[in-house]
């Protein structure tokens, strides 16, 4: 099961008080929903909306198998966190005390979903954390879109020192045959970054460029700019947000939208700096280690 990352402090800046009712509006496997829902009872709520319909229908089956009384307390819905505000009115879900994000992967999307999230699996170029709703994959993005295009997504999206040549090399390589696998572009990568530089890089050569192509398929940073925009504006006074990101990017967003929401008087920040995982943490969980915790309070 996914290890919920920075837990201790997820509850140390949500402060989740019997019954209480707060929102945990990236559900996944329900690491930090469930202690949330624990800290609340009798009568607290908890809304868990988590995008992906298979992992939800996974997780949905297995808590009601675990314990079928916990959807008294427990809303679960297949839904993106970017509509909130229509699942909110759907489920008249008020008072709200706290909404949590978790922006890093479940573990279930890199070891089951079978969608080329991980480039330790020979598997498709999907990518979507939705494929219901969205049409878009990593595979059409290889293979179809401009070079320059490609170019963009790989410097803005994943900071990719390489992104020229990696973009040339996909576009030379589809030209031969479609790029339809991991592996496929694992091994375009490889040919693109100095071997000398990979031996001393600390990361695997495509980490970047997997980020970059998630993020652009799912739209990932566009839709937390626009929920950070909304959330001050629909929450209660004195309710929490508390967001976890995992790389520079979303980490930049946070920041900025909170500023901007307290220059407008919206919110008060609770961490002059992101909180980040004890080193006892990444030991046990390594997957945290670039982990970072922001937290506000709405006034």
């Amino acid at each position: 099961m996914h290890i919920p990352v920075l837990q201790k402090e997820v509850i140390r800046y949500l402060g989740p008080k019997p019954n209480e009712n707060f929102i945990d509006a990236t559900f996944g496997e329900g690491g930090h929903g469930l202690k949330i829902l624990e800290m609340i009872k009798p009568q607290g709520k908890l809304l868990g909306i988590e995008i992906d319909p298979e992992l939800y229908e996974i997780t949905k089956n297995r808590l009601e198998k675990e314990n079928p009384k916990i959807f008294e307390r427990l809303i679960l819905v297949n839904e993106s966190y970017l509509n909130l505000p229509r699942v909110i009115e759907k489920h008249q879900f008020r008072p709200i005390h706290g909404v949590l994000l978790d922006l890093g992967m479940s573990l279930w999307h890199i070891k089951e979903s079978k969608r080329g999230f991980s480039f330790q699996r020979d598997e498709p170029l999907d990518m979507r954390f939705n494929p219901q709703t969205n049409r878009l994959t990593a595979f059409e993005i290889v293979n179809y879109w401009e070079k320059e295009k490609i170019e963009k997504i790989l410097r803005d999206f994943g900071e990719e020192q390489f992104a020229k040549k990696i973009a040339e090399n996909i576009e030379e390589a589809r030209k031969i045959k479609p790029i339809r696998t991991t592996f496929d572009l694992i091994k375009i990568i490889q040919e693109s970054i100095p071997s000398a530089l990979q031996r001393k890089l600390k990361i695997h050569p495509a980490t970047k460029t997997f980020q970059a192509l998630r993020i652009a398929v799912n739209r990932e940073l566009s839709n937390l700019e626009e929920t950070l925009t909304f959330l001050p504006k629909i929450l209660e006074k004195g309710a929490k947000i508390v967001i976890i990101s995992f790389h520079s990017l979303e980490d930049r967003i946070v920041k900025k939208k909170f500023l901007e929401a307290k220059e407008k008087g919206l919110l008060r920040i609770l961490t002059k700096k992101p909180v980040v995982p004890t080193e006892e943490e990444i030991i046990q969980n390594p997957s945290s280690r670039s982990a970072k915790l922001r937290a506000a309070q709405i006034i």
